[in-house]
């Protein structure tokens, strides 16, 4: 049996930078620093940080007054920016750069005056954040078929942006079908999916072009990894999530030729290499293990400024107050 590893896969540059500052922030403050929703949609991750001191909330009311509060990397509306406020939260931003692109399109779509078509997933925490910027002019589309029953004020002054962890054909369907609906529609000049969710999806589709089973490691919270999912399937793999090598089910793999493995951006490495250990189990002396060639996706994003002097410093705890 060959196991066959996706590049890239696992963590994005945003993901990477969300952990970071929270890894940093207790490192610099000390424990417990709260952080307002998973910081990232995986398990492994929240448990590791948890241990660390992390303390993880959805609303900023349940954070105790004048206390640290890190935004996760999905981003979050001003509705949730002025909870903090009110309860005088030290705020520091770990959303991904490339969400906060989206939140800034709303806003200046909004002032404009355009309506804003959001293509995404309903209750989604991205979701929910981008739709807080624009609330009483954001339509949510989920499909094709939300399209056909989308009812506007105005299909001259209509917008759109995207999720950023959706199927690339999934909504560029969408997209070609708001622009038949609506021709004067303004769609994206490129659209917001990110670079990550794009390139893990194209090595999919060339994973699957030899393997039989497709399994990619990811949270079932994590939209790209659920989308990662969808795309093996459809390119004619029997494709699973796991979180675990230990969600293997050893039936997915008898008498498979290859079996490919990738992970979710919110997926750490780690776990990878456990479900190869575990397909080297369940394979025998006969596995090969093989990669698709390394990726440099060139892709970093600092964290916050008040965080960079502290990336090299092993004892940096200091009063928060200062």
């Amino acid at each position: 049996m060959k196991v066959l590893l996706a590049n890239p896969r696992g963590f994005c540059a945003g993901v990477d930078r969300a952990i970071e500052i929270v890894e940093l922030c207790l490192a610099r403050y000390g424990a417990p620093v709260y952080v307002r929703h998973e910081i990232v949609h995986n398990r492994h991750v929240v448990d590791d940080l948890r241990r660390k001191g992390a303390i993880f909330v959805d609303d900023p009311n349940d954070v105790p007054e004048g206390a640290l509060l890190v935004f996760s990397a999905h981003g979050v509306s001003p509705a949730v920016r002025d909870a903090a406020a009110t309860r005088k939260l030290r705020v520091l931003d770990a959303t991904c750069p490339l969400v906060t692109k989206v939140h800034v399109e709303a806003l200046r779509f909004a002032h404009e005056g355009y309506e804003i078509v959001l293509v995404g997933h309903a209750g989604h925490v991205e979701v929910e954040g981008t739709i807080g910027h624009a609330r009483d002019r954001m339509h949510l589309v989920e499909n094709v078929e939300d399209v056909s029953r989308l009812a506007v004020r105005d299909p001259e002054h209509l917008a759109c942006l995207t999720q950023t962890t959706l199927s690339v054909d999934d909504t560029r369907d969408i997209m070609e079908a708001l622009k038949r609906r609506f021709p004067a529609i303004r769609l994206p000049r490129k659209d917001d999916i990110c670079y990550a969710t794009q390139n893990r999806q194209n090595a999919v589709k060339q994973l699957t072009r030899d393997a039989d089973v497709l399994l990619v490691v990811g949270a079932p919270e994590s939209s790209n990894s659920n989308r990662l999912v969808e795309l093996g399937a459809k390119s004619g793999a029997r494709a699973y999530l796991v979180q675990t090598a230990a969600d293997i089910d050893p039936s997915w793999i008898a008498g498979t030729r290859c079996v490919a493995v990738t992970a979710g951006a919110s997926a750490p490495e780690l776990l990878v290499q456990e479900v190869v250990a575990r397909l080297r189990e369940l394979g025998g002396a006969e596995t090969r293990v093989e990669s698709l060639p390394l990726v440099d996706e060139g892709v970093v994003f600092q964290v916050p400024a008040e965080l960079r002097q502290f990336t090299s410093s092993a004892d940096c705890r200091e009063d928060p107050a200062k």
